[in-house]
């Protein structure tokens, strides 16, 4: 059984260390903030000029000028700072983020991520992801297996327009974790009732496939 989006960011919660900074993209790595671990000391950070960003804001408790990257209402977190897009990126640019948790629409086996445009289809633009998918520390990938018409994400090489080359370390998709390696794509985890053979058959490189995933 797949995992639901918010397994997904439950999922992709446990990425995240004590006292990191995070960057979350929009889409699933938004519901991440409802899943922090308890106990853990992080700060979230938003392009858009938020760091401290605390989780979505409740139904008829939201505030019109509190918004995350994705325009979606959000919250700020005690000890929070608001300050302009140009620090924020500043940041960013600077390396101070730890972890960003982004959405994808093609990853390659080499760590290739395409993210932000599909050709011939009106899109808002680029966003904050070029920034950091070479600013970040660590690029974790959030989304789909397959796209809407069964075809997977997973690929040797991406077709569409690249946001950067070689970027992402771990992949968490509906159906299982992939890490990116010198030797391959490695297969971590298998979401419930699928087995590794499931996943190599809706995945197109090769998997490298654990012994106790056999």
């Amino acid at each position: 059984m797949a995992w639901t989006r918010d397994q997904i960011a439950e999922r992709a919660s446990h990425e995240i260390e004590d006292g990191f900074y995070v960057n979350l993209g929009i889409g699933i790595p938004t519901m991440v903030t409802k899943y922090l671990p308890s106990g853990k000391q992080v700060v979230f950070q938003s392009e858009n000029g938020l760091l401290g960003m605390g989780p979505p804001a409740k139904e008829g408790e939201e505030d019109i000028d509190l918004v995350n990257a994705g325009k979606q209402y959000t919250t700020m977190a005690p000890g929070a700072a608001l300050f302009s897009s140009a620090e924020s990126f500043a940041m960013i640019r600077g390396g101070h983020i730890d972890l960003a948790i982004l959405g994808a629409m093609e990853v390659a086996a080499n760590g290739d991520l395409a993210n932000f445009m599909i050709p011939g289809v009106m899109v808002k633009g680029m966003g904050g992801a070029m920034d950091l998918v070479y600013g970040a520390k660590r690029i974790v990938v959030v989304m789909d297996h397959t796209n809407k018409h069964g075809d997977t994400k997973v690929l040797n090489r991406c077709s569409l327009p690249l946001t950067g080359q070689g970027v992402v370390s771990r992949i968490i998709t509906d159906r299982a974790v992939m890490d990116i390696t010198d030797e391959g794509l490695l297969l971590v985890e298998l979401a419930p009732g699928y087995s590794a053979q499931d996943i190599q058959s809706c995945t197109e490189p090769t998997l490298i496939i654990p012994a106790h995933l056999q």
